[in-house]
Parts: C-alpha cells; structure tokens; sequence
C-alpha cells in the first residue's frame, strides 16, 4: 500500500505464529531491486489484550526495528477496517492507538500526545527546552526535538523545494546528541494553517511522506506560536492533515491499496 507517497508493506500475521524476517531479509525485501521495495514494513499480529483489534511491529528499509510509522498505522487501520470494524484501537510498540476509518477512505489515527522530555525522546540535554542549537559540520543549526512515538529533529527552512535533506538528514540522523538516530524535517511555514514539509526518515532516507514527522512539525510550529491546532501538511506525496489536541495529535489522510499476495522467503 501507500499513504500519501509513503510505501508501505503489510504483512499479516494475525493467524499464523511465524517469526519475523532476519534483518537482511528485511534489507532484500525493501530494496526494490531485490524485493518487494517499501519505506516501512507493518507485522500485523493477534492483539495480546482484549480492549485492542490487533498488534502491530514496524521495521524500516534498512531492517532496522523501530516504534511507530504514522503512515503505516493508517494503511494497517485501512486493511483491518475491510473486515466491518471502522473505528478501534490497536497496540503499537509506543502504545494503545485508536484509528477511525471514514466512508471515503479518509484514516484517522491518533498518535498519542509528544514527548518533548530529552529522556523520553532520546536526546542529549540537560534540561528541556522549545528549541536547541545543534552543531553539524561546524555549523550551528536551531531545530525543535520531541518524540511522536519515534524520535523528531523538525528544521524551520525558507524553502523546502532548495533545503539540503540528503546532506543535512544524514548528519543529523547520526548525531551523537540522538541515542537512537533521529528522523529529520525540514519546515516551511506558508501560514497558520499550512505548511510544506520534506522528512529524511531514520533508516530510511527521504520519503514522500512521513506521518509521524507532520505530526512532530506541526506539534513543533504550534509550540513555537507559528501554527493554529489543525494544519495541511504538504508533502511530496500528498496532502495530510494533522490535529493537536488535549488528549493526542490526531493524523488524517488517504492510503491506497497497490497489490497484495504472498511471497516465499
């Protein structure tokens, strides 16, 4: 499948007991070259407790495993949601997350509330604060840094068409300062409600959207007084809407079923 550009590959596992792949299984399975290709792998399994539809894994391209892919939740709620069920919850490795399937095909997933404790995310810092200087190549960059259930280093640029995200996405997806690598937006404020955005996603490289990183931009423009509670995110795959509440950050778009069958590992 794909949301909003972003290329997602669903396993689903709910009523088999098999093992994950081998991180280089996952490697030959993301690389379009040598499988299937996708930027995140959804492992669909048996929910564990009574109150949730079904659990979820997610592995990046480069097999690596990681907490939580917005993108990936609503295609994971999208499939789930053929079965008759449109609103439910599901167990993320971040937590409980409830998804509401609309009759256009329109997913809404809540993503849980951010984390803006440098603990909690991960990152190195004393003590937190709305923005930190991050040193990079013997340059001195302002970025915001939270967690959406993964961790976020959102950049404001003047234009996102001419920021450097291959170069400055990989320096600052391996920065010392993140303990667990980061993923890295690049802003651009058009006005209170909107904003473009391009995400060089940990593991990954730059994608076509990223979910978990609209949400980590917006949360971020809202905080810095910049953005009202509900924004379009623009990114290169589509149109996504993110909504900051009191009680999580909601993310809405559409998804696309591309093909499904079984493959032999």
């Amino acid at each position: 499948m794909h949301g909003t550009g972003n290329r997602i590959l669903i396993v689903d596992q709910r009523e088999r007991d098999a093992d994950v792949p081998s991180e280089s299984e996952l490697q030959r399975l993301g690389d379009p070259a040598t499988g299937l290709g996708f930027d995140q792998l959804m492992w669909v399994e048996a929910a564990r407790g009574p109150t949730a539809l079904a659990a979820y894994r997610v592995f990046n391209a480069d097999g690596s495993e990681v907490e939580q892919c917005g993108n990936g939740l609503r295609c994971v709620a999208w499939w789930l949601a053929r079965e008759g069920t449109r609103d439910f919850s599901l167990e993320s490795p971040a937590g409980l997350v409830d998804a509401a399937v609309g009759d256009d095909d329109r997913v809404s997933v809540s993503m849980g509330l951010p984390v803006f404790d440098p603990a909690g995310i991960p990152f190195d810092a004393e003590r937190e604060s709305a923005s930190y200087p991050i040193d990079v190549g013997g340059e001195t960059l302002e970025a915001s840094v939270l967690s959406m259930g993964n961790p976020h280093c959102v950049l404001i640029v003047d234009d996102v068409s001419t920021a450097p995200v291959d170069e400055l996405g990989a320096a600052l997806e391996t920065h010392p300062r993140f303990p667990q690598k980061t993923n890295v937006g690049f802003m651009e404020i058009r006005d209170r409600k909107h904003i473009a955005l391009r995400v060089f996603e940990r593991g990954v490289g730059e994608t076509a959207a990223c979910g978990s990183g609209a949400c980590a931009a917006v949360v971020s423009g809202i905080r810095g007084g910049h953005l009202d509670d509900e924004v379009c995110v623009q990114v290169p795959g589509g149109k996504l809407v993110v909504s900051s509440g009191p009680d999580a950050v909601w993310l809405t778009g559409q998804v696309e079923l591309i093909n499904e069958g079984s493959i032999d590992l």
